[in-house]
């Protein structure tokens, strides 16, 4: 199945007066990676976040925001006051006296600070906070992947038309292909009895076929033809539909290897209804590499 990289999952809740909100973006990259921001009092929770995210998320740059606003109990139970009073009264005076009364205080940012929570409330909220974060990364990562898969799909469409066409082109080489050694024979009886007729000779068939005996093993294609057919057959299933794992590199490597095949048989091949084939070739493989990066 094609999926895009890029994509973005929101998901927020509210339990015993508290508010949880959980962001997740993707954007390309050619590994895993994965970025999580965590509240404070939340922290221990990165290397399990970071894990269920690598478990949905195969490939990609992965930005994960956490949001955590305590409130009801939970904010009563753990807050430190004489700390929140001595952190509130430093704040207030390092504001002009103008400023005091039309002050407002943000209760995460206040939370955030070192000795307003104890040290045992932390731990309580980190088991309380667990169960309602990691449900809300699933559903995120869900919407994330709900993207990633209806942008898959103009990847995959645009993946197949460029597969069209080197199937066009690979059919074209193999019918000229033959072609190629009797155009070279013609052409190199037409010069060796011009040149030959000056002295009053004639070409030799057995030289002119050896000749061209040599021309034919030198540029047959013939297994540069098979090993891309093959190639496009392979490419064929991973953009499928039915295909069940994560494209992006399989099919980086089948570019390469389609890329690898087409210029030896332009470098075998002097037949220029080839060589012009080669090059549409050519321009189509730069493409699905473009698509290839682009997929998971």
């Amino acid at each position: 199945m094609i999926r895009s990289m890029t994509g973005f999952g929101a998901a927020a809740a509210d339990a015993e007066g508290c508010r949880f909100a959980v962001e997740v973006k993707s954007v390309n990259n050619r590994f895993f990676k994965a970025t999580v921001r965590l509240p404070e009092e939340l922290s221990t929770l990165e290397a399990e976040i970071e894990a269920a995210v690598a478990r949905r998320l195969g490939r990609g740059s992965v930005m994960v925001l956490v949001r955590f606003v305590p409130g009801g109990a939970v904010a009563a139970a753990e807050v430190n006051p004489d700390a929140a009073r001595t952190a509130l009264t430093a704040l207030l005076a390092a504001l002009p006296v103008e400023l005091r009364d039309r002050a407002t205080v943000d209760l995460g940012a206040l939370l955030a600070v070192p000795g307003v929570l104890r040290t045992d409330g932390v731990e309580k909220i980190v088991e309380f906070a667990r169960p309602v974060v990691l449900r809300l990364l699933d559903e995120a990562c869900a919407r994330v992947l709900e993207m990633r898969a209806r942008e898959g799909e103009s990847i995959r469409a645009e993946l197949s038309r460029h597969g069209a066409i080197l199937r066009d082109a690979l059919s074209d080489i193999a019918r000229l292909a033959p072609q190629a050694s009797t155009a070279y024979q013609e052409r190199l009886r037409t010069r060796m009895n011009t040149l030959l007729a000056e002295v009053g000779a004639v070409a030799a068939e057995t030289d002119l076929l050896r000749e061209v005996a040599v021309f034919a093993e030198r540029s047959d294609i013939a297994e540069e033809v098979a090993r891309l057919s093959g190639h496009l057959e392979q490419f064929d299933g991973v953009i499928s539909p039915a295909h069940p794992e994560p494209a992006g590199r399989t099919l980086d490597f089948l570019s390469q290897e389609m890329l690898r095949e087409a210029n030896t048989i332009a470098s075998k091949s002097q037949d220029v209804g080839i060589a012009r084939r080669v090059v549409e070739m050519k321009t189509s493989i730069d493409r699905i590499k473009e698509q290839a990066a682009n997929a998971e």
